[in-house]
């Protein structure tokens, strides 16, 4: 009986001790990352049947057992991955929604500063004071535009430099997964035990890389974890681990995307849309959905700007007397860098596309573009040619790029404002990104002419209407313009005379050919020599002459002109103190010159700046929603797993009891068995 009580008291002590050592274990680790609670299992001995009924053998321990809930761990990773994704997006997008909100960036400042000294030059076009503050406005307003393209290379770069370092951070735990995944497989094949401490190092570096991309896991029958990403792929399956690389695009060099060794040593760029999740999916969706797009919006102000304000800079006449034709006349006042065109780098195909800017658009009052803030994708699949649109996936099919244009092409029935040219045929299953606004500021400047000499600026109209000296009548002269592609030389040196007749209230003199009245919305074509023209004041007067020689010339008079009062329509020759092309100029301030007509400068860069705003205060939002959901999924998982050093302390005194209390026992066997032993 003594010694049956000896080995009770012995699994009692050895019992005690293991648990004390786990607690004391669970004490130490309490502020170990990753590290899940145990407690020891343990279970009665065997009995031993008797003639007295079963006898108790002591106690024995199972297993040391992890608290661990893999339900709460998954809600852990879902919303943890989630958070990291929505704090990596709203960390980029605060910067450039804090590069557009300070007033130092000084966009709209810069815009309103330049059409103000396109006043001061309206208000004296002979000024050259005037025009040199107007040449220096436009130059800050050039510089502006190239800050802010220059903060966005930056952060482009830093998006790049990033993904790279957060590639290598997932091969990383990959690898670290992939060899636990051997030792544990091992360890539980030997000893049939659970080896907690590897399932803790494996569970945190699983934590670790769903913060940088979000990851599935499944449990194979060895105890290995198969670690998935995107729509499946395989990132970790047993022991063996796939190898991501950070690649330049083949569509886009500029561009650094994910790749995957497919297993012959080639790697495979994989879809952004399949990076989903953590830092890198937040990284991939702020550029493509807040940096691209910034790119673009950027370039399609600064391409609007140039090309509308050139359009109506080349109809004016310079303080020396140029014109459009001259030599010396400088039709564009800005210049801009090309589209770009990228070829993807696995076409089999010879052909070079390429991309140019349409003309800027006319409604007949002010000058428009039709840009979009989006790049585009052309691809040939032996039959058809497909334009996309990047930006909503908008596409344009047809047999040829002729076909293409004629539908987004300058002129087209839904116009994208650039035209498309190859040099030949696509091979099939070729493609390319063009890039229409992307990149133009990088060679957005003042002509460098201009610059050096500010009598080039073309303020004045090439054409002067003017009423004879000798006119009894109140008719003034109000608006004088030409339009794109004018000719004057019909006008000779002395001019076309206008003459008004009282009793059929008509105005001749005019040149064979059609003369448009436009008056209260309603234009109405009169043919000379057959037709008069009518009379209205305030009404718009466009000639066209038959034979090619006066075009495109419009002019107003208000009032009531008397009989036999003249005008003459004549070249502006020493028109210095005129300023009729300047003030178109700086109309173009209040004008709908973007979005195919429809917003001003100022309304399309405050939507998108606005835009802007929204996601980035809509990412921060979601980030603190999601990190309260963290948080209650994280305590959810801590009060299983997590230490609780006063509960813990508790059981100390526990089994420091129990362990007294077997080790008593062995004490009164060792006393029966010793007196035991005296009697024999």
């Amino acid at each position: 009986m003594g010694s049956g009580l000896i080995s009770i008291a012995v699994t009692g002590i050895n019992a005690a001790q293991l648990a004390l050592t786990t607690t004391g274990n669970n004490i130490t680790n309490a502020s170990t990352e990753g590290y899940s609670r145990q407690r020891v299992v343990q279970a009665s001995n065997s009995s031993v049947m008797t003639g007295s009924g079963a006898i108790g053998e002591g106690t024995h321990v199972v297993t040391i057992e992890r608290l661990y809930s893999q339900t709460l761990t998954k809600q852990v990773l879902n919303a943890q991955t989630k958070v990291s994704a929505l704090d990596s997006y709203s960390s980029q997008a605060s910067q450039i929604d804090n590069l557009l909100a300070n007033s130092d960036s000084g966009m709209s400042t810069s815009i309103q500063d330049f059409f103000d000294s396109i006043q001061s030059v309206a208000s004296s076009p002979s000024s050259l004071s005037a025009r040199q503050t107007l040449v220096s406005s436009a130059e800050s307003l050039v510089s502006t535009f190239k800050s802010l393209y220059t903060s966005l290379n930056e952060l482009k770069s830093g998006v790049n430099t990033q993904i790279t370092s957060d590639v290598s951070s997932i091969n990383s735990y990959a690898k670290q997964i992939a060899d636990l995944n051997k030792q544990i497989a091992k360890t539980q094949g030997v000893s049939g035990q659970s080896p907690n401490d590897l399932l803790d190092q494996r569970d945190l570096l699983v934590s670790k890389l769903n913060k940088i991309v979000d990851v599935s896991v499944s449990t194979a029958d060895d105890g290995s974890y198969n670690v998935f990403f995107g729509n499946g792929q395989q990132l970790v399956v047993g022991n063996t681990a796939s190898t991501l690389s950070a690649v330049s695009s083949a569509a886009d060099p500029t561009r650094t995307v994910v790749g995957i060794d497919n297993g012959s040593g080639a790697v495979q760029e994989l879809a952004e849309s399949l990076i989903t999740g953590g830092d890198l999916g937040g990284l991939m969706s702020f550029r493509s959905e807040m940096l691209d797009t910034s790119y673009n919006q950027l370039g399609v102000l600064a391409a609007s700007v140039v090309e509308t304000y050139n359009a109506q800079n080349s109809l004016g006449q310079d303080l020396l007397g140029n014109v459009a034709g001259d030599t010396d006349f400088v039709t564009d006042f800005f210049t801009l860098s090309d589209p770009a065109v990228i070829a993807n780098d696995h076409n089999t195909g010879t052909a070079t596309v390429t991309a140019t800017l349409d003309p800027a658009s006319s409604n007949g009052t002010n000058f428009y573009t039709n840009l979009k803030a989006s790049d585009y994708k052309l691809a040939y699949d032996g039959s058809t040619y497909t334009l996309t649109r990047l930006s909503d996936n908008t596409a344009w099919t047809g047999a040829s790029i002729s076909d293409i244009n004629a539908q987004t092409g300058d002129g087209g029935t839904d116009p994208q404002g650039f035209t498309l040219a190859t040099s030949s045929a696509l091979t099939s299953g070729d493609s390319y990104v063009v890039q229409p606004t992307r990149d133009l500021i990088r060679g957005f400047s003042v002509d460098e002419t201009v610059s050096s000499d500010p009598r080039l600026i073309a303020a004045a109209s090439p054409v002067a209407l003017t009423g004879a000296t000798a006119n009894t009548g109140t008719a003034s002269v109000g608006s004088l313009s030409v339009s794109s592609g004018y000719s004057i030389s019909g006008l000779g040196t002395t001019g076309l005379a206008l003459t008004y007749a009282s009793a059929t209230k008509t105005l001749s003199g005019f040149p064979d050919g059609e003369v448009v009245v436009t008056s209260g919305g309603t234009s109405t074509t009169y043919n000379l020599p057959t037709d008069t023209v009518p009379y209205t004041s305030g009404a718009t007067i466009t000639i066209n002459s038959s034979d090619g020689t006066l075009t495109g010339v419009s002019f107003t008079l208000s009032g009531l002109p008397a009989d036999g009062d003249k005008f003459t329509l004549s070249p502006n020759t020493g028109g210095t103190g005129d300023a009729s092309n300047v003030v178109l100029l700086g109309k173009l301030q209040t004008q709908n010159t973007m979005a195919g007509g429809t917003a001003t400068y100022e309304d399309d860069f405050a939507a998108y700046v606005n835009d802007v705003g929204n996601k980035t205060s809509s990412a921060s939002t979601s980030s603190d929603t999601m990190t309260s959901i963290l948080k209650t999924a994280t305590d959810a998982q801590s009060a299983v797993s997590g230490v609780n050093t006063d509960e813990e302390a508790a059981k100390l005194i526990e089994y420091q009891q129990a362990y007294q209390a077997s080790a008593k026992i062995l004490e009164v066997a060792t006393k029966i068995f010793d007196t035991l032993l005296a009697i024999s």
